[in-house]
């Protein structure tokens, strides 16, 4: 492919300054009063997540989350004017059901990473061959490695057609979609626009 509608293989690799810098300004979290009340009933609590918060901070291993992605296939490709990151891993079996899964948010990829060895390769799970899917597994615009929208114009229905042309481009005709959160959301977007081509 060449042009809008190559794929492009990709590699997690953030420098290691910027892993520093986003580390320092994490860190320098200026906090608000504690809570008046000892429930949640006026949001998150601040201990909570003053914990949430140094964990980041201080004890997240992003070389172990990078090395994570760096295990599978990466790839980039523009939909639209928009550069979309994808992880694509193939099953070896020979009658996998191509999906196209799609994070929530707040979240990313990350999410879905422990979906990936029982779906493409059930037999080494427990389960049957028969179970096994193609799995595609895009970042929402602004999420991730893909690229950040200029505009207001990538809500679901926008995603909903960039997903079904990202399937077409990698050559599968008929797929199924899954997503929690908003992927749901987007999931739910491809269905009606796109169900009697892809049936």
């Amino acid at each position: 492919m060449s042009g809008e509608t190559e794929i492009r293989p990709f590699r997690a690799d953030i420098p290691e300054e910027e892993v520093v810098e986003l580390r320092r300004r994490v860190t320098a979290t200026r906090w608000p009063d504690r809570e008046t009340v000892t429930d949640q009933s006026q949001g998150a609590q601040l201990a909570k997540v003053q914990e949430l918060v140094r964990y980041w901070g201080t004890d997240y291993d992003w070389r172990n989350g990078e090395a994570k992605l760096n295990a599978l296939p990466q790839f980039m490709t523009q939909i639209d004017g928009l550069d979309i990151y994808f992880i694509h891993v193939q099953s070896a079996h020979e009658h996998a059901l191509p999906m196209i899964m799609t994070h929530g948010w707040p979240g990313s990829v990350f999410e879905l990473l422990k979906t990936v060895g029982p779906l493409t390769d059930p037999t080494a799970h427990g389960g049957q061959a028969e179970d096994a899917f193609h799995l595609v597994l895009p970042s929402m615009p602004g999420f991730g490695f893909s690229g950040k929208p200029a505009s207001t114009v990538w809500g679901p229905e926008r995603m909903g057609r960039a997903w079904d042309e990202l399937m077409r481009r990698l050559g599968y005709e008929r797929y199924v979609s899954q997503g929690g959160d908003w992927g749901g959301i987007v999931a739910h977007a491809l269905a009606p626009s796109f169900a009697d081509a892809r049936t």
